[in-house]
């Protein structure tokens, strides 16, 4: 299955390059043959995916992968010159940014859900997660069941919200939603003590606490709400550009260059403060890189 997989891509790929001058090109290639432009998204906290470093740039592992497909476009579409245009989005509006047309590709810590799914297309995973959540080490909270009666911090149009509000159904739980327009908001709710929580996926929340000047007296949860794996976002129905894509992100994990931009951003310094998050490759991370998937949840 992987040989085949990998042979679907290479062709493909193929099929793009030999195509590139001529007139079936279609969506986003096209797009960006006749206007010269390719428009990545960004996210301005979803440390160290992508975050505006200390000079106002976007940096991070997943806005490395969005860099590296712009290059393959540029290549695959024999372009002497690409002109790369970069877009922030949120939470909350990087799906309709991707379908009006103003983001190409969003790089980020997008969650591909068969919802979203819907929505959008993704690539092959680049990581994978699972939702956990952020206390205080003296809250006295070790588990989720201990947040029955507490106030829990989430960001808004992030797969926790319906992730938590599932498991204090299905756990007969009462709990108190703060909704937030990003995740470094959600966390200082929790640094000031307005919230008792913050529920997000375990490595974003890792990134936020390394960011507090305070870091040592905050942990996050040994407990899952869901595994979940992240992916580049794009347009649907574009199989020209899907192919592209899954072929560049495919590519960084058989060569090893996307096991090293992960040694790069989460065990490393990292800007703009240079803390090293310590956060070592999961084993679901491991299986995604093993077996290159889009396969949603």
């Amino acid at each position: 299955m992987r040989r085949s997989f990998r042979f679907v891509l290479v062709t493909a790929l193929a099929s793009i390059c030999a195509s590139a001058g001529a007139e079936d090109l279609s969506g986003t290639l096209a797009k960006i043959k006749e206007t010269g432009v390719i428009t990545l998204g960004y996210r301005e906290s979803s440390v160290p995916f992508s975050y505006l470093s200390s000079d106002g740039k976007p940096v991070g592992y997943a806005f490395e992968v969005c860099r590296r497909v712009a290059d393959a476009a540029q290549k695959a579409l024999d372009m002497p010159k690409l002109e790369v245009r970069l877009q922030a989005v949120t939470s909350a509006n990087r799906i309709p940014l991707i379908q009006n047309g103003t983001v190409d590709i969003e790089c980020g810590s997008t969650t591909n859900s068969l919802a979203r799914q819907k929505e959008a297309a993704f690539s092959v995973s680049y990581f994978g997660i699972q939702v956990s959540a952020a206390v205080w080490k003296t809250s006295g909270i070790k588990s989720l069941n201990d947040l029955n009666g507490k106030t829990v911090a989430v960001t808004s149009g992030t797969t926790s919200v319906a992730l938590m509000k599932k498991f204090e159904r299905d756990n007969k739980l009462r709990i108190r939603y703060l909704m937030t327009k990003d995740f470094a908001e959600a966390m200082q709710l929790v640094a000031n003590k307005r919230a008792d929580a913050f529920v997000l996926d375990d490595v974003l929340l890792a990134g936020q606490i390394a960011n507090l000047p305070n870091a040592s007296d905050f942990t996050i949860l040994d407990a899952a709400l869901s595994v979940e794996p992240y992916g580049a976002m794009f347009r649907k129905d574009d199989p020209q550009f899907k192919s592209l894509v899954d072929k560049t992100v495919t590519d960084m994990i058989r060569s090893g260059e996307l096991q090293k931009l992960y040694a790069t951003w989460f065990e490393s310094p990292i800007p703009p403060r240079g803390i090293n998050l310590n956060f070592k490759m999961n084993d679901y991370t491991k299986s995604l890189f093993a077996e290159p998937s889009d396969k949603g949840i």
